[in-house]
């Protein structure tokens, strides 16, 4: 998803990888793309690259890099090393050393050196080591790209920002089509389907890395702003729905859709998922149902999931449900035949995307069902 959002935001040599998508342009693609996508985490920007054999060649390779002609010597730096089979013993000392090259620099052209800050720094630097080449990169996100900038409150375990967005650009969405979330929990779903409908950038509200560097163009920053708010839809009442059984949880929700700007645009309700009815003859149905980590709470879900595979075939013939979870039992218990299983992790817990469409005619309706509403 993320391989596509960059084509169309005008990225050249596009290349996805684990974990990441590589992709080349200019400094105005960079900042396009810091705020326009919905999908990335961050915008890394490849400064070094070389093999290495220990901390020192990292070093040597971090060296090398003209770190004064990124930022002034005022700002405050943060390292991280991530790596994948790489040949070293300690991260951490990689960080440090790579720390110690660009403080080197600075001092060699009689500028002093930068500060750490390890909370809120202005430049952080990433390092990544695979088993025998290490690459150097300065971030040009800062936060990273899931914090929009309204939430305000959550729940117990919201999913991120950009994992949303992306779940509902794999279920197909894009505006046109009624879409109901009725586990809605904080909401997130429903204001990246909000901002998707409006075609409003996910960045809008919120301040970047690279706004701190010494190349920074001001003048091309606030066009692609301008650009991005002229391209938006006026806000009007969407064919989005939410509701949760928790009226602490809709609360929440809907304290994030007015922080968000959304309020007028979403319909939101508390009520159980079961007394939930389709707005349209199709549609879609996104949502990240609850997995129990308690025995009591996983009994209770194996319990529901029939009920939810009943309630889809009864009420939603001609939709497609898509449910996002870590409980892989979901597939079996719900009763419906699953035509696709995405896998995606949700931070470190593995999980999957549940397509199940549900073919229209196929559904039970008597005369109570069709005056539901």
């Amino acid at each position: 998803m993320l391989a596509e959002e960059l084509d169309a935001l005008g990225a050249r040599h596009v290349q996805p990888t684990d974990g990441g998508v590589g992709f080349s342009g200019d400094a105005t693609l960079m900042m396009r793309v810091n705020l326009h996508s919905r999908t990335a985490s961050r915008v890394l920007m490849l400064v070094a690259e070389g093999g290495y054999a220990s901390e020192h060649d990292v070093n040597r390779l971090a060296l090398q890099v003209d770190w004064p002609r990124f930022f002034d010597v005022s700002r405050t730096i943060k390292l991280k090393t991530d790596g994948v089979g790489s040949q070293v013993r300690s991260l951490d000392f990689v960080s440090l050393t790579v720390k110690d090259a660009i403080c080197d620099r600075f001092r060699q052209s009689g500028l002093g050196r930068p500060s750490v800050d390890t909370r809120t720094p202005d430049v952080r630097v990433q390092v990544f080591l695979t088993p025998d080449t290490a690459k150097i990169y300065l971030d040009t996100s800062g936060e990273p790209l899931f914090k929009r900038g309204w939430r305000e409150e959550t729940g117990e375990a919201p999913l991120r920002e950009n994992l949303a967005a992306g779940i509902l650009l794999l279920a197909g969405y894009d505006g046109s089509q009624p879409l109901i979330d009725p586990m809605c929990g904080s909401g997130t779903f429903l204001v990246e389907a909000a901002d998707i409908a409006l075609q409003r950038a996910p960045g809008r509200n919120r301040s970047f890395a690279f706004q701190r560097l010494r190349d920074f163009d001001s003048v091309a920053w606030e066009a692609l702003q301008l650009e991005a708010r002229l391209a938006e839809k006026p806000l009007a009442p969407l064919a989005i729905h939410g509701s949760d059984r928790d009226a602490a949880m809709t609360a929440i929700a809907r304290h994030n859709l007015q922080a968000a700007g959304l309020a007028e645009a979403v319909t939101l309700n508390t009520g159980d998922v079961l007394d939930v009815r389709p707005q349209g003859e199709n549609g879609l149905i996104v949502s990240n149902p609850p997995y129990g980590v308690r025995l009591d709470e996983q009994d209770a879900l194996a319990a529901l999931y029939p009920q939810l595979g009943d309630w889809l075939k009864q009420h939603f013939a001609g939709w497609t449900a898509y449910f996002f979870t870590g409980d892989l039992r979901l597939a079996k218990l719900i009763r419906l035949e699953v035509k696709r299983r995405v896998p995606l992790y949700n931070g470190a817990l593995e999980c999957r995307l549940f397509a199940i469409p549900l073919v229209a005619g196929s559904a039970r309706r008597d005369k109570s069902d069709e005056h539901a509403d």
